[in-house]
């Protein structure tokens, strides 16, 4: 809470011109392009990081699929994950959000801008339409990012299971599955620390539909944590 307040305070005088800008954006989606509703979020998503005293160190964006139509996975440390990404990733991307967080002000204005599905875990049958409409909209050519583990790691940079549904879209879609490690993103609004902060985001290489269409899904989802967890470790995140 308290580097989002700083967030707020470093960014007074445009808060006011960025919240309603975002605002306008998620009332109106259709009226702009997904490549001007990103361009405008990572625009916000960086004053946030600077007045939050979060500096983004991105490595292997060169490794990302040249041809829209691919899904990321990352591990989940908490709320910020969504605009440590952003800032990173060059190009766009939606999410499948949870319900439990899909209310949140300002989270709630950035889903409906990347058009991002909500997903409520409780509910198989609308979980399995969520799957479909991903799927369908991967084919179409849209990058998506799944929260594999469900919900997020209590463990900081340890990730926790990744649970093989979240990979049923992938395998649908046949697309390129790009693993993505988060290090220290859960300190930005968990520890209460207001300190300056490096938030690490790795693109890993892609793992391509020849690779993994003849694994089952927990074997990819073991695969996807294993790549990520080594990541993690060899830069120094595993020693929290």
């Amino acid at each position: 809470m308290k580097r989002i307040l700083m967030m707020v305070f470093r960014n007074f005088f445009f808060v006011p011109f960025g919240w309603i800008k975002l605002c306008w954006y998620a009332s109106h989606v259709d009226n702009y392009t997904e490549g001007q509703r990103y361009a405008m979020l990572k625009y916000i998503v960086k004053r946030a990081n600077w007045g939050g005293n979060i500096t983004i160190d991105s490595h292997g964006v060169e490794k990302l699929p040249k041809e829209n139509g691919f899904m990321f996975y990352p591990n989940h440390q908490g709320l910020y994950d969504v605009l440590a990404i952003v800032e990173a990733c060059p190009v766009s991307l939606s999410v499948v959000a949870k319900k439990e967080v899909a209310d949140v002000p300002f989270l709630k204005q950035v889903f409906a801008c990347m058009k991002a599905f909500i997903i409520d875990r409780e509910d198989i049958k609308q979980s399995m339409q969520v799957i479909i409409n991903v799927t369908k909209e991967v084919k179409a050519g849209r990058n998506y990012l799944i929260f594999a583990e469900g919900t997020r790691s209590k463990k900081g940079n340890h990730p926790q299971e990744f649970k093989g549904g979240s990979f049923k879209a992938a395998m649908k879609a046949k697309c390129p599955i790009v693993p993505v490690a988060l290090i220290d993103s859960f300190k930005s609004f968990d520890t209460g620390s207001i300190k300056k902060l490096t938030v690490q985001v790795h693109f890993l290489d892609p793992i391509t539909y020849e690779e993994y269409k003849d694994m089952k899904s927990t074997e990819i989802a073991a695969e996807v944590k294993r790549r990520i967890e080594k990541t993690i470790r060899e830069n120094g995140g595993m020693d929290d």
